[in-house]
């Protein structure tokens, strides 16, 4: 088997780890320490968090969506093939070289999602986005760090904190999805979903989709 080769490096703003770039033949990693955040034949449960948001709101003949980490570019590519020419999708991400990175040696993988047109990238915070906005977004979709509990960077836990939940709440117009990826279920979160005014679904999907794999944990709140 061959070995891993590392392509890229880059900090996390803030206190945050380092990301870093393998590639292994037409395999790729991105990881932070010993901890493998994401890899290209794993990405199932990162298509559906976009799939299920972006079906409840398929109606909708111009939704706004706001998607909180690029990744890989799956979730993106996901919420793209469900919704129609008039959407508008922003994607929020911190880092960034990951950018960089989905529009060189990534793109391919999700076929480029950031080259369509109705895809907008903000590189910065996707806290700051979520609260400079009242009724905005018809979804919001969060694949940010491992989920409620922050690996990467400590600042990610404010977005599932009450007053990260309240602000996401109000920056949804009516009847709007908020939908978060985490590697594992929380009770606790599942809790603080319910008290921020949010309708919870808890869904277990598998990380590599129709293939199998483990199971991954998506919440779906409905305003």
């Amino acid at each position: 088997m061959r070995a891993w080769e590392l392509l890229d490096s880059a900090a996390v703003p803030g206190e945050g780890a380092e990301l870093r770039l393998y590639r292994r033949g037409d395999e790729f990693s991105i990881k932070a320490g010993y901890s493998e955040l994401m890899n290209s034949r794993v990405h199932g449960s990162e298509d559906a968090l976009a799939e299920l948001a972006c079906q409840r709101i398929s109606d909708n003949a111009q939704p706004r969506v706001l998607i909180g980490g690029l990744g890989m570019g799956y979730t993106l590519a996901a919420a793209l093939q469900q919704l129609g020419p008039e959407a508008e999708l922003m994607v929020a991400e911190l880092v960034p070289a990951v950018v960089t990175w989905n529009r060189g040696a990534l793109a391919e993988l999700a076929r480029h999602p950031l080259a369509d047109p109705r895809v907008t990238v903000y590189e910065g915070d996707v806290g700051q986005l979520i609260r400079s906005e009242q009724a905005a977004y018809d979804a919001i979709l969060l694949d940010v760090d491992n989920g409620p509990e922050g690996l990467t960077r400590k600042e990610n836990d404010s977005l599932y904190s009450p007053t990260g939940l309240s602000a996401a709440y109000a920056a949804l117009s009516p009847g709007g999805i908020f939908g978060v990826w985490s590697i594992s279920p929380d009770h606790a979160f599942s809790k603080r979903l319910e008290r921020s005014g949010f309708k919870v679904d808890e869904i277990r999907v598998r990380a590599r989709g129709r293939h199998g794999g483990g199971k991954h944990m998506i919440w779906l709140g409905v305003k």
